[in-house]
């Protein structure tokens, strides 16, 4: 009887420990719900493909690839160049898109799909490396995808709930759930000391991870840098493995056929001006980060070589330098300085309360300080992201406040399909063209910028000549001619009395004429 007594009195004994067991395992299971409950979401938004942004770039790269897989061409504009959107993933996508019955989007909903597993998976893996905890796999992807800020930043690569609506086909997703895969697997081959095979691999899947979006890339080789920093068990025996799995991702960059990837060290001047609006308003968009960044300093002060501190130190050094320098698209980086932080608030705070059930007063303060700090940014960010409710839910149902919040997908260009067929020339400018190759067809000045593309500044030209309300119609029956236009999508209403012949309607008070 005393025996049991002192037992369950005892600090560290059978009693505290079932005590501190029952809220844990009630936070595993608040944790694992409120995952599965954002997952469905995503899920019910695959099933939706919102369009609202580059979608009709990365179904045009499939179109092409679907067609001729060996030599697409543009994406966009009947011309024979490269393009950096021809990567690995793509090109799969494109011999998927190739079987019977299956349409391009389709396809890309299948990409969804595929993207969303591996970066759920990516996650698991990788917070698995960093802590034991049951529960940090789920807390890390909700701190993910909620714990940025109060208005939500909507750009792929940047895995905030609301933005992964509208970017979870893009290859960007998909990247960056490799990306989480790269750094567990990385984090393994460093512990244990792996041999030459395992080190060419993981080159290679770096080497792949960046021609499938460059961008997310540069996030994960920060990743990659912090993780070997950070390993304590680095001997010498590994840096020539090391140095081996470089050189391979480095020869998979080399020989990628569909793309010169180091001709892109030269594209950023055409790219700074697009990026600046990353560095705009950091407040409201990551106002929820500087949580994370206060759960870093304690793990810095207790290892000066955790991987999350030095991921998130590299990650400032990249986007700090891109502001200072001017190179704002350095700024496609900041997901280097979000991610560590996010992951460390959780980490934190499951470790403190997996601390707290054997230790004193002083440590359960500190558990229940990050579990309310945690569960206050989670609400808070939560909120913010709302508005990824609009595309699973009839607007009708939302609440006025959420309904705000909500950005409306566009309408597609199916409604042009039975007249254009695949390899028209279509003239179009502002969304349309960035909407109409989609569908199979080209534009005469991309919806986009191409660096590959050496006359995209006059066919920039001439497309706003086109559309110009006093140019004549001889002007315009020479562009048509010059870039083989046959079809015309006009939204402004200019091109009523312009020689034009009138085929079809559209929402929003489209026209589609014939070129005569």
């Amino acid at each position: 009887m005393s025996v049991r007594s002192s037992s369950s009195a005892a600090p560290g004994g059978t009693g505290a420990r079932r005590a501190a067991e029952r809220p844990a395992a009630l936070g595993r299971t608040v944790a694992a719900a409120g995952a599965g409950l954002v997952l469905a979401l995503l899920v019910l938004v695959v099933v939706r493909l919102p369009w609202a942004g580059d979608l009709g770039m990365h179904a045009a790269t499939v179109q092409r690839l679907r067609h001729r897989p060996l030599d697409p061409g543009n994406p966009l504009v009947d011309a024979d160049t490269p393009s950096p959107y021809y990567s690995p993933w793509m090109l799969l996508l494109g011999l998927v898109a190739r079987l019977p019955g299956l349409s391009v989007f389709v396809v890309l909903r299948l990409a969804a799909a595929a993207a969303l597993v591996l970066l759920v998976t990516g996650v698991w893996r990788y917070v698995r490396t960093l802590g034991a905890h049951r529960a940090a796999p789920a807390l890390a992807l909700l701190s993910l995808l909620l714990l940025w800020g109060t208005t939500p930043f909507l750009w792929s690569g940047f895995p905030g709930l609301h933005s992964l609506a509208l970017t979870v086909s893009y290859p960007s997703t998909f990247t960056l759930g490799l990306a989480f895969h790269l750094w567990a697997w990385l984090t393994g081959a460093l512990r244990r000391e792996a041999g030459w095979s395992e080190w060419l691999g993981l080159g290679a899947l770096w080497g792949a991870i960046l021609l499938c979006h460059q961008f997310s890339g540069v996030v994960a080789t920060v990743g990659a840098v912090a993780t070997v920093f950070a390993a304590r068990r680095a001997r010498r025996v590994v840096w020539p493995r090391l140095g081996a799995g470089v050189l391979v991702g480095a020869v998979v960059l080399w020989v990628w056929p569909y793309y010169d990837f180091f001709a892109l060290f030269g594209a950023g001047g055409g790219l700074e001006g697009v990026h600046r609006v990353l560095y705009g308003h950091p407040v409201a968009r990551f106002g929820l980060v500087p949580l994370g960044v206060a759960a870093l300093v304690p793990r810095g002060w207790r290892d000066r070589r955790d991987p999350l501190v030095s991921f998130f130190v590299l990650g400032v050094v990249v986007v700090g330098a891109g502001w200072l320098s001017g190179h704002y698209s350095w700024g496609r980086a900041l997901p280097a300085v979000v991610i560590p932080a996010q992951l460390a608030v959780v980490l934190e705070a499951v470790e403190v309360a997996e601390a707290a059930g054997v230790a004193g007063a002083g440590r359960r303060w500190s558990r229940a300080g990050w579990a309310v700090l945690l569960a206050g940014g989670l609400l808070v960010g939560g909120w913010a992201q709302a508005g990824a409710l609009g595309y699973v839910v009839p607007r009708g149902v939302l609440p006025a406040v959420v309904e705000d919040r909500y950005r409306p997908p566009w309408t597609g260009y199916h409604w042009i399909t039975p007249w254009v067929r695949y390899g028209d020339v279509v003239m179009a400018q502002g969304r349309p063209a960035r909407q109409v190759p989609a569908y199979g067809a080209y534009t005469v000045a991309p919806g986009y910028p191409d660096f590959f593309l050496a006359d995209e500044g006059r066919r920039g030209a001439a497309t706003r000549a086109y559309f110009g309300e006093r140019t004549p119609a001889s002007v315009r029956r020479g562009i048509e001619r010059e870039y083989g236009v046959r079809w015309v999508v006009d939204g402004g209403g200019v091109l009523g009395d312009a020689g034009l012949r009138e085929v079809a309607r559209g929402p929003e008070g489209q026209v589609l004429y014939a070129v005569p």
